[in-house]
């Protein structure tokens, strides 16, 4: 578990920094939660790396882009991948402490949206697990690649992009 945690904070973190360096990859740094934290730590240190992230998205003028593997993300991108990342990692976590998690559907329909354009119509929760190569669906073999779309919507070209990798 606390592994799926530090990758959230970590991950997070990240993001914060590729919006702020901008579109040039920033490969300077490197950003890692400490082995051996504490849950309880973990925990704060989430809520603290999405707070940081929050507040780079707010100041980050309109149309700026960051550099992600996956592509030039905008705000709106990396706000969603760190809701991916949140929502995913958090129900791998769940699973390892045998607890029950339900992610609120609002934000799982957003995210969906956002980075899987072309995620199939299925209830939004299996099918988000689905994108992220979790879980088959019905009809639906589980994926053995997958990927986001981070650019801005209107830069999608209809296709999946983990089809062209």
């Amino acid at each position: 578990m606390a592994e799926a945690v530090s990758h959230m904070a970590e991950g997070t973190l990240w993001y914060a920094s590729d919006l702020a360096a901008g579109e040039r990859r920033l490969e300077t740094m490197e950003l890692r939660v400490r082995p051996g934290t504490a849950n309880a730590d973990l925990v704060r240190t989430i809520g603290v790396v999405a707070t940081v992230l929050a507040r780079v998205i707010d100041a980050s003028p309109a149309g700026a882009r960051g550099w992600h593997p996956m592509g030039q993300a905008d705000a709106s991108g990396f706000a969603a991948m760190a809701c991916d990342e949140l929502l995913v990692h958090t129900d791998d976590a769940a699973r390892g402490l045998g607890v029950p998690f339900t992610p609120p559907d609002g934000l799982v329909r957003a995210t969906l949206a956002r980075l899987f354009p072309w995620a199939p119509g299925a209830d939004p929760w299996p099918a988000l697990l689905w994108c992220n190569g979790r879980v088959g669906l019905p009809g639906l073999a589980r994926q053995g690649r997958w990927a986001w779309h981070c650019a801005p919507l209107e830069e999608w070209d209809g296709r999946n992009p983990a089809d062209r990798r």
